[in-house]
């Protein structure tokens, strides 16, 4: 539905040499434009320990979008792809996964 929040799961790993500083100069490059759209940022973690499976990101977040089509016209905006060249100069990998929120107390 179109008009339903979305929520999009960002798992990054950073290039060695640099990478989480270029992620750096890119996440504040794309705030005005994430924020424009109504994107905001929930949750950051950066993982410790995997206790069971395998389980090794440098960063992963949460960015709440108010629906779809906010989150599309994103890649469209020409700003956006003006800087857009700097996470792809940060990353080694990364998982971009599209996620909708359970009710409170819900196990799904």
């Amino acid at each position: 539905m179109a008009d339903e929040r979305v929520y999009m799961l960002n798992v990054l790993w950073f290039k060695k040499e640099g990478g989480a500083a270029k992620y750096a100069e890119y996440a504040a490059a794309a705030a005005p434009f994430v924020e424009a759209l109504g994107g905001k940022m929930l949750d950051g973690f950066t993982p410790e320990l995997a206790l069971i499976g395998e389980w090794d990101p440098d960063l992963f977040f949460i960015v709440e979008w108010p629906s779809w089509e906010a989150f599309t016209q994103l890649p469209a905006n020409d700003g956006y792809l003006k800087i857009a060249h700097l996470r792809d100069e940060a990353l080694d990998n990364s998982l971009l996964i599209r996620c909708s929120r359970l009710p409170a107390g819900s196990t799904g």
